[in-house]
């Protein structure tokens, strides 16, 4: 399972923030991995520089084996509470996803 960061101008994209997430990832999804091919994550602060409530954006696109990409977005106030309530989005996807494969 490949994981790939992006960030948008306005948020700091540091290799220690990177590593952070990719590890939250890795262990978030370690269930599914022979599943995935691939997840991407977007970060993007939606009104710049100018405060405001839940302008942080992540969006996660998760591309599973023989199937069609699934994608979640979640809003917060920072960028580590957008990612947690995409990540929970996410896997309840990815499950609901798998057990229909199943039927």
């Amino acid at each position: 399972m490949k994981v790939q960061i992006n960030t948008d101008k306005h948020i700091e994209g540091h290799e220690r923030v990177e590593a952070y997430f990719t590890a939250e990832i890795v262990k978030s999804l370690a269930r599914f991995e022979d599943k995935i091919t691939r997840v991407e994550v977007h970060f993007g602060d939606e009104n710049s520089y100018k405060s405001g409530i839940d302008d942080k954006r992540c969006l996660i696109e998760v591309r599973p084996v023989n199937c069609q990409p699934i994608a979640v977005t979640e809003h917060a106030n920072t960028i580590e509470r957008a990612f947690h309530g995409a990540i929970d989005k996410i896997k309840r996807s990815i499950t609901t996803a798998f057990e229909k494969q199943k039927v």
